[in-house]
């Protein structure tokens, strides 16, 4: 009698362990990994090892270990930066490399209880001297006023024609974004770009390549080049244009991009919100009736965890897009990724009443594997999730939340409401 307890009770708890393991149901895996965390946390910077190369740092979280972990890593993170870039705000400036990016801003409205909003208004000029540059940067900071919030204008670089789309600038914009966040208590939500002529074309390249940063963009009197709209499926797009102004056939081509936009929207109605105004009347220069496009962005706020993401990289790639991520092999120009999910959490449901999530990959070109990131605002981690290749072969498995996860988002970017504890990555058939 005995022998035979035990030997259902040694099948029980394999099957228990089975389950766990496939489930997550382990309500207590590792305890000792926030311990060490916090200890980690606690030495001063010169001190530490690496965090990634810790045995605790890759051991499986539970969702409430995760939420701690996030928020010990958060605090840190935000004290570190704060301390190293104090000095940049005040001075305002900020440099990396061998560049530099002067700016200036303006505060405006009442400060909301979810954090203001932050406008990077770009300037117009390009391949002409430094002097006429200064002065258009000049005039950007006096140009727009918005309701409520940070609205910054920063000087360009360089004094090249291609001055706001190089690929140093989406760097220089991510930098400033973070210290804003840091400095000026701006929600990362309410992150939004604009731009003048030669800020325009900037803002052409920029949005698509930057969506997952921005809740929306505003192009006044620009040129796109070879800028693609793919990217910027998530976010608000507004053009502004003079009828009139002829010149590298700007007029023609904003006209082309309504139909594009509208094209766009169509095949996809949950996409693509966006207003093109072309002003019939005028050329180059506006009179400022472009101003409308201001409380235009206001109404927008990001989905940092949109359902559906349309990544297409351009010259200037990046590792990172939303929930979406790439090795540096398979981070290409060129590059076409289309992947939607259903069973995202919903944070007023019933835990009871979760769907597991499912990750459907409709196109990937020019990309041999893909990586999912999640956290759990996202999905529920504690049951499988699935990924449907373009082939139309599912892969299941149950994802594991690690502080190493959770700590390379943060040092990719400090974006504290795009921060993932946990990630699944397939390769193409």
């Amino acid at each position: 009698m005995i022998r035979t307890s035990l030997i259902v009770f040694t099948i029980f708890s394999a099957l228990l362990s089975n389950a766990s393991a496939l489930y997550g149901f382990n309500d207590s895996p590792n305890p000792d990994a926030i311990k060490a965390l916090s200890t980690w946390a606690k030495q001063a910077e010169s001190a530490r090892a690496q965090l990634t190369d810790q045995d605790f740092a890759t051991v499986p979280l539970n969702k409430a270990q995760a939420k701690q972990a996030s928020d010990i890593l958060l605090k840190d993170f935000r004290d570190r930066l704060t301390d190293q870039r104090k000095k940049e705000w005040a001075d305002k400036v900020i440099r990396l490399d061998n560049l530099e990016m002067k700016f200036d801003y303006r505060v405006f409205g009442k400060k909301p209880k979810s954090g203001r909003r932050l406008f990077i208004s770009m300037h117009g000029g390009g391949g002409t001297a430094a002097r006429v540059n200064d002065q258009q940067w000049r005039n950007q900071i006096g140009l727009y006023e918005p309701e409520e919030g940070v609205y910054l204008a920063p000087r360009a670089p360089t004094n090249t024609w291609n001055l706001w789309h190089q690929g140093h600038i989406d760097d220089f914009f991510t930098r400033i974004i973070e210290d804003a966040i840091l400095f000026e208590d701006v929600n990362p939500n309410l992150v939004y770009i604009m731009g003048y002529s030669a800020g325009g074309d900037g803002v052409y390249q920029l949005a698509p390549r930057m969506a997952d940063q921005l809740a929306a963009a505003a192009m006044m009197a620009g040129h796109p080049n070879n800028a693609s709209p793919l990217g910027l499926r998530n976010i608000g797009f507004t053009l502004h244009m003079g009828g009139q102004d002829k010149a590298y056939n700007r007029n023609g081509i904003a006209r082309q991009w309504k139909e594009k936009l509208a094209d766009l929207q169509k095949n996809d109605p949950e996409g693509y919100q966006h207003e093109v105004t072309i002003h019939e009347k005028y050329g180059h220069w506006m009179n400022r009736d472009d101003r409308v496009a201001v409380p235009w962005m206001s109404k927008f706020t990001r989905e940092p965890l949109p359902e559906k993401i349309v990544w297409f990289q351009s010259g200037r790639t990046h590792p990172r897009f939303y929930w979406l991520a790439v090795d540096e092999e398979n981070r290409a120009g060129g590059s076409h990724v289309s992947v939607s999910m259903t069973g995202k959490r919903d944070s007023k449901a019933n835990a009871n009443s979760l769907s597991a999530a499912q990750f459907k990959i409709a196109k990937a070109d020019k990309i041999k594997s893909l990586t999912i990131r999640m956290n759990d605002e996202f999905v529920d981690l504690d049951q499988p999730v699935t990924v449907v290749l373009p082939s139309g072969k599912k892969i299941t498995k149950t994802p594991q939340r690690t502080i190493a996860g959770i700590y390379k988002s943060l040092s990719e970017r400090f974006d504290p409401e795009s921060v993932f504890s946990a990630e699944m990555t397939v390769t193409m058939e």
